[in-house]
């Protein structure tokens, strides 16, 4: 299938050392032999760097000083002809680079639309195409494996051989409905209907078990910080950040808006939210800060509830208390390094059974045990990376739990002694469904809506 090259920066825009514009197509080496000097791109070998100039065909003006690698199809990311030009970092150089090829008949790429035509040419399914993505936007060590995994195609193999059981199972069906005379026919396809339909389940399951932890992986936790003015919910997020993101002070209301930042605990991306303190203020400023702070609350995954220990539980902290019900809250008693007032009991009480710390953020004492604690509500403790294949795409997950409710519906069918014409309905929906998840049954509006979702480049 023949397709226009296109091109695109490859790397972020800004200042560097080194920036890349990236062409693939059916033209790229001639394009790109196009503007370069001292040699013919077309005749060297495939997989080699080349140091030269860029000019202007037409006046001969030096554009740049460039190395460019060629990659000839099929062996190459895209399976088309791909070229490099690794030119000099900076906005002016790069662009003038990536103008120069569009004007000698190259197009600029979609977003996604080099993973796109991965995908479309055979060299990677969609699950696979999905997890660059996801290997891209990784904000911890143990995200970024979960990526290479699902890249390397352990996801993309399971879904595979799932779905050669079901299609075997399927052929043992036809040959039943095809010659129903034979009763010993019929009763061993019930029988392994049923064996299929459970073992397939029971690895839907299991990869439904593991999707928690993927997906937290993947997203990261929205966390909340939440409390009185004044309290340390800044100082909180500045350690656990490592870096100085909120202005600390003793003045109630500093905090006006909603700051977030993405920080790592233990391998577990938490994306923190320091909230203005919530509380009633005449400040116009103040006010709007604290509404937008009683919406993070609402949609975050873990709220860490900050109290002042210097001084007696308060009726706003119960209230905030009340307004965290029903949420995964950790409480954090602050303010240890000074004479305790707060009354252990009544936070115990309050907080019906969920998890308090104590903290002298200021001696950053008690962090160790608050970053334990987090990852104990969420992961038992740890993240388990040995061999577990993880689903962290919401698409997957959504497909799974289709999957998961068309086998159901087969396993009843059996069950009520239904014809197997039936029962092969709900199998083969099945077959579909797990096919969504690696692109062999997918529609070109969602394969579009997909890739739209890349960066530019990629």
């Amino acid at each position: 299938m023949e397709q226009d090259t296109i091109a695109a920066i490859s790397t972020p825009l800004g200042e560097g050392a080194i920036a890349i514009v990236r062409l693939s197509g059916d033209e790229a080496l001639e394009i790109a032999n196009h503007v370069f000097s001292h040699k013919n791109l077309t005749d060297v070998t495939s997989h080699t760097i080349h140091y030269g100039t860029l000019v202007e065909p037409e006046t001969a003006d030096k554009v740049e000083e460039v190395m460019v690698s060629v990659m000839k199809a099929p062996k190459t990311f895209t399976r088309e002809d791909i070229v490099e030009i690794n030119c000099h970092g900076g906005m002016v150089s790069v662009n003038r680079v990536l103008q120069l090829v569009l004007r000698h008949g190259a197009r600029l790429a979609e977003p996604g639309e080099f993973t796109k035509r991965a995908f479309l040419n055979g060299r990677i399914d969609l699950s696979q195409a999905e997890a660059v993505m996801d290997l891209i936007r990784s904000k911890t060590d143990r995200a970024m494996s979960l990526a290479l995994k699902q890249m390397d195609g352990r996801l993309s193999q399971l879904i595979r051989d799932l779905r050669q059981q079901l299609i075997e199972t399927v052929a043992h069906v036809e040959v039943n409905i095809d010659y129903p005379e034979y009763d010993d026919v019929e009763e061993m396809t019930n029988e392994l209907l049923k064996q299929r339909a459970q073992y397939v389940k029971g690895e839907v399951q299991s990869l439904l078990r593991t999707a928690k932890q993927g997906k937290i992986l993947r997203e990261g936790i929205g966390t909340a910080i939440i409390g009185k003015p004044n309290v340390g919910k800044s100082s909180l997020m500045n350690i656990l950040a490592h870096d100085d993101k909120a202005i600390v002070t003793e003045i109630p209301g500093t905090t006006r808006d909603v700051i977030e930042e993405y920080v790592n605990v233990r391998g577990v991306p938490l994306r923190l939210i320091d909230t203005a303190g919530i509380r009633e203020t005449e400040d116009i400023v103040e006010k709007i800060g604290v509404e937008r702070s009683r919406q993070a609350l609402q949609d975050a995954d873990l709220i860490l509830l900050v109290l002042n220990g210097n001084e007696p539980l308060t009726e706003e902290d119960r209230a905030l208390f009340e307004a965290a019900r029903d949420l995964d809250v950790i409480v954090i008693v602050n303010k240890t390094d000074l004479e305790q007032q707060i009354n252990m009991d009544d936070v115990n009480e309050v907080a019906q059974g969920a998890p308090v710390i104590t903290t002298s953020l200021i001696e950053e004492q008690g962090i160790d045990e608050l970053e334990q604690a987090i990852a104990d509500t969420f992961f038992d403790g740890e993240v388990d990376q040995g061999d577990l294949t993880y689903v962290s795409n919401v698409r997957h997950i959504q497909l799974l739990e289709q999957a998961q409710d068309a086998l159901n519906d087969a396993l009843e069918s059996l069950e009520m002694d239904m014809p197997l014409d039936l029962v092969q309905i709900d199998i083969t929906r099945t077959w579909e469904l797990l096919g969504e998840i690696i692109g062999e049954d997918v529609s070109d509006s969602l394969i579009d809506q997909l890739f739209s979702q890349f960066c530019l480049g990629k």
